[in-house]
């Protein structure tokens, strides 16, 4: 059974940063593409980044340059550095696995529970 643990929300102030992890069980880990999708209050679920399994990455427009997506296959976690964050970066962050390299949610049969990162102004 597949099993995605987000990690590292918090509440953090405009302007800092933080880095939140996803460990992954019950897959074949480097076999996988690994996506970070975020939703704010009201929205729907928006892609955030992936990095697919010979560590290409790809990223939201809103977030290259901010955000870095990095993986340690040694380790089945998939991580997403925050940096320079905003009020609107507010969200419930959630990592997804799949075999297919896509920024399409659907794409992702799997998915973790999410980690709630809130940015105060």
């Amino acid at each position: 059974q597949v099993q995605l643990v987000e990690s590292g929300g918090e509440l953090v102030q405009a302007g800092g940063s933080l880095r939140l992890s996803c460990t992954a069980s019950g897959l074949s880990f480097s076999n996988y593409a690994m996506a970070w999708f975020r939703q704010a209050p009201g929205l729907g679920r928006e892609f955030v980044a992936v990095i697919n399994r010979a560590y290409g990455t790809r990223y939201a427009e809103s977030m290259e340059g901010r955000f870095t997506i990095s993986r340690d296959n040694a380790k089945n976690t998939v991580y997403l550095e925050a940096n320079r964050l905003k009020p609107e970066d507010t969200a419930v962050y959630y990592c997804a696995a799949s075999q297919v390299t896509s920024t399409s949610e659907e794409r992702f049969p799997f998915w973790g529970q999410g980690t709630q990162v809130t940015v105060s102004s």
